[in-house]
């Protein structure tokens, strides 16, 4: 393929943007409408995870394929196909009508999430290696803005009175067409040559011990993401009695300042590299939590929480984006590798804590995750750039 232009790696990458924009959304659009599928149902809790944890499983199961479809077809040929496949499987568990359809529907849902996952963080690699300066954190913050768009655009079809199901069509069927709109401005990527005729797929690539750690950095990232979601406003509400409205600022902020990091990311990147920004990240992550749980004041453990955010933001994009070059022609494949280690953080990390906390209370059981971004801060040089590895 000939060095793109320009003006095609601007539309290129546009069009990844949209397609993390279209996760993003689509994700926050589902969590908005949780509770009205947990009504519709008459579940309790319990049965809700079983759901919600079909969602996880489909992801991992997905990862197995994703990285080796993405790979041998070229990931522009995958990231369309499994961005519509996303944005319409979205839409049956607003209509499941018991729990076991529920289950299979969610787990789907996780398992072409899989596909379109990959693949966008794959086409993102191929995006920034034709800019030639790191463009990847964007690409996350772009999912961070399509969650913020979803969960609005969930609370007001709500407010509206539209069932869970109509909200996800109507969200959904649109961004399906958008999509396939999308799909003429990716970059052309050349696919894995199959090895021979009577082998579709390329043989599976072997787990390294440095896919393995990068794996761990980006479980480590999001035990973190994970914690935040499920644990901020519990920890500022009962352990520093903070009222229910200023126990939610918890979460809000630490969502508005990863969104504001990792679009700042790109520009950190350039000018300290992938090794200083993560190990910069890390520490900065781990003081802030650390200040949130010793110094015990509602308004400290806000800011704390904040710089909670700004330091996890660039790292698991950091990491992708290493992943992604660490081995060119199987970018995919690496990529799937270290999501499949990293995203069971997102599902560990909240009952990693919960189950803590039983033991040595909630600000104990937050201390893992400010291990976890020391650990972080303590691994970035395997960022290192891989021909700087080998000289």
């Amino acid at each position: 393929m000939n060095h793109p232009t320009t003006r095609q790696t601007a539309r290129a990458r546009r069009a990844v943007s949209f397609f993390f924009i279209l996760l993003g959304t689509l994700s926050g659009v589902w969590a908005a409408r949780i509770p009205a599928v947990k009504h519709d149902l008459g579940l309790s809790d319990g049965q809700l995870s079983y759901g919600l944890f079909a969602v996880a499983a489909g992801l991992v199961t997905g990862m197995r394929f994703a990285g080796r479809l993405t790979d041998r077809f070229g990931s522009a040929r995958v990231v369309t196909p499994a961005a519509v496949a996303t944005a319409l499987t979205v839409i049956p568990p607003g209509y499941a009508p018991t729990l076991p359809l529920l289950i299979a529907a969610l787990f789907l849902y996780g398992l072409v999430n899989a596909s379109l996952d990959v693949s966008m963080n794959a086409h993102g690699v191929e995006v920034e290696r034709a800019y030639g300066r790191p463009i990847m954190s964007s690409f996350h913050g772009m999912f961070s803005i399509g969650g913020l768009l979803g969960a609005a655009l969930g609370g007001l079809l709500a407010w509206l009175g539209l069932s869970a199901g109509a909200t996800l069509a109507v969200t959904g069927i649109p961004l399906a067409l958008l999509a396939l709109y999308a799909r003429r401005h990716l970059l052309p990527s050349a696919p894995l040559p199959t090895p021979s005729a009577s082998a579709p797929l390329p043989t599976r690539a072997r787990w390294s011990s440095w896919i393995v750690l990068m794996g761990v950095v980006a479980f480590a990232g999001l035990v973190g993401e994970g914690a935040a979601v499920d644990w901020t406003a519990v920890y500022l509400f009962d352990d520093l009695g903070a009222s229910p409205g200023i126990a939610a600022l918890g979460f809000a902020v630490f969502s508005t300042a990863m969104t504001i990091g990792r679009f700042a990311g790109d520009h950190l990147a350039r000018r300290f590299g992938p090794v200083r920004l993560v190990r910069y990240s890390g520490v900065v992550a781990t003081a802030g939590l650390i200040t949130a749980l010793v110094i015990g004041r509602v308004p400290v453990a806000i800011a704390g929480f904040a710089l909670f955010g700004l330091g996890l933001a660039t790292i698991v994009p950091q990491v992708f984006s290493a992943a992604g070059n660490h081995d060119p022609a199987r970018a995919g494949e690496s990529i799937a590798q270290v999501a499949t280690i990293g995203y069971a953080g997102l599902v560990a990390g909240p009952a990693l804590i919960g189950g803590a906390a039983e033991i040595i209370t909630l600000p104990g059981a937050l201390v893992i995750p400010a291990l976890l971004a020391a650990f972080m801060a303590a691994s970035a040089g395997a960022l290192r750039p891989r021909a700087q590895l080998t000289s």
